[in-house]
């Protein structure tokens, strides 16, 4: 088991990334929550604070795995990583969690 979850924003895609025509008229912007670089920390207990709500329902399952000790190892190719997307499919966020050593 791991001391934490490191939390790190890798892109924020506008939906002109996405796509050439929005599907609907709405959030025509990037999410305006996350930025590139950002930081977040798991500690096991709860959601860290500013992180968006919907994009933690995607990556606490995986952060809790971490947390714990499991490995998404055939999937990323190395142990203690996992990278995920928000389900905002109009204007996704990328994360990579990277288990914190004890």
């Amino acid at each position: 088991m791991g001391t934490g979850v490191k939390i790190t924003v890798l892109r924020v895609f506008h939906p002109k990334e996405v796509f050439k025509e929005a599907p609907t008229p709405a959030k025509k912007e990037a999410c305006s929550i996350f930025k590139v670089g950002d930081i977040y920390i798991y500690d096991g207990f709860e959601q860290p604070k500013g992180f968006c709500p919907v994009a933690w329902q995607a990556v606490y399952p995986y952060a809790l795995t971490l947390y714990e000790g499991g490995d998404f190892t055939s999937w990323y190719g190395e142990p203690g990583v996992a990278i995920l997307c928000c389900p905002d499919g109009r204007r996704p966020v990328i994360f990579k969690l990277d288990r914190i050593p004890s």
